[in-house]
């Protein structure tokens, strides 16, 4: 013995030397895990994130996600939403031409250049917004959809209102900072939710990485190269899109979108301190959510039956699922005992019209309703009158002879 320390013999410090390897080889390879089965979050360091699931809407993770900040750029989600709710109206088409009026071509930050009275495609101009993140496109496409950018900012503010966006304020059609202009990380979730869900085709935009346009102006024809600003699209192996966004005021934004074996998720992040940042932290979210979620859907669901209807011009009626099932699970459960069940309201009377409710599939598991989805008429069935009834009369007694 020396001083106050002990002098271990060889073999029992050899002992204590293979213990202590043996307990950091465990913690190295089994603690990643044992955070997963006990749910610790994910470590971002952006001050207002959301981590949500597509299909249903679920949030997974969110840290501040009704702060209201300013989203820059990632506006333009909204803006294209209303350019697809317009083609997928007939108002307009994607081979139509736009003329870039001289307010358009005005626009400073991002922009592709167009020069008032340039004329571009509808698709050609989604391309530039959706990869390029393209001010004076979204503005000469405001203007072309809704006749001016004020117009089409009132219709962003409704369109958020039916998405209940309850805080947000669009002053402007780009995300240049203005008084205002404001929105929230779980606002920007449900506008990127309603627009890959509702038109998935924007994909087809959001994921080219480079591509051109041609300037068709006085001086002749030019080409010019975009490049996608979402640096996720070669950085992260399922990413999909979706738009970045930043100026000195709002930082570094991002909605991004993510699809892995089936399971879109939408992460957004808002006021990074970098670019840098934004995208190590959506793709630690995008991690979290894949290391931790389950989506069940119901590609099969039980057969409905014919449904009687009473004192209608036919007996019954065809009802249909309302859509298809899905339910998000984050607890590592057994999806293969989830069963679902007809359950059909008790007295249906006409009049029936395509679409009323008649009934639910319920979903369970282990015991436990884990969701629903409504059974719907898919015709409609007229009230009988009474020469309705005297011809049904007049055909039962012809069948009995």
């Amino acid at each position: 013995m020396t001083g106050n320390c002990m002098q271990f013999p060889y073999p029992v410090r050899r002992a204590i030397s293979v213990m202590l390897c043996v307990m950091m080889t465990f913690y190295i390879l089994y603690c990643p895990m044992l955070d997963k089965v006990y749910g610790a979050e994910p470590q971002v360091s952006s001050p207002s994130v959301i981590l949500m699931e597509a299909s249903t809407g679920s949030v997974i993770y969110e840290k501040n996600a009704d702060e209201q900040l300013r989203p820059a750029s990632v506006t333009k989600v909204m803006t294209l939403l209303l350019i697809f709710d317009a083609l997928e109206a007939g108002k307009i088409n994607l081979t139509d031409e736009v003329t870039v009026s001289e307010y358009a071509a005005s626009m400073g930050g991002s922009q592709v250049f167009l020069e008032a009275g340039e004329k571009q495609t509808v698709d050609t101009m989604i391309k530039c917004i959706a990869v390029a993140s393209a001010n004076d496109a979204s503005v000469a496409m405001a203007e072309y959809v809704w006749g001016s950018e004020a117009e089409f900012v009132n219709q962003m503010n409704e369109r958020a209102r039916g998405l209940g966006m309850n805080n947000t304020n669009f002053v402007n059609c780009c995300g240049l900072d203005v008084d205002n202009h404001m929105t929230t990380a779980r606002d920007i979730a449900l506008m990127s939710r309603e627009l890959i869900i509702k038109y998935p085709q924007i994909h087809d935009y959001s994921s080219i990485w480079m591509d051109t346009i041609t300037h068709v102006t006085r001086r002749g024809e030019s080409e010019f190269g975009l490049t996608n600003t979402n640096k996720l699209m070669k950085q992260y192996e399922w990413a999909t899109g979706l738009k970045t966004g930043s100026t000195s005021l709002a930082k570094c934004c991002l909605t991004a979108t993510a699809n892995r074996n089936g399971i879109e998720l939408i992460a957004v992040v808002m006021a990074a301190q970098t670019s840098k940042d934004r995208f190590a932290d959506a793709i630690t979210l995008l991690n979290y959510g894949y290391g931790i979620c389950s989506l069940y859907r119901d590609e099969n669901p039980p057969l409905i039956p014919e449904i009687i209807v009473k004192g209608g011009i036919k007996d019954n009626v065809q009802g249909i699922s309302q859509r298809e099932f899905t339910c998000l699970f984050m607890n590592g459960e057994n999806l293969s005992g989830i069963s679902g069940s007809v359950e059909l309201l008790p007295d249906i009377k006409a009049p029936v019209a395509k679409g009323d409710v008649l009934g639910q599939i319920v979903y369970t598991l282990d015991g436990k309703t884990v969701g629903s989805v409504d059974i719907i008429a898919a015709e409609d069935v007229a009230k009988a009158d009474y020469m309705d009834f005297l011809l049904q009369a007049f055909l039962m007694w012809v069948d009995v002879l």
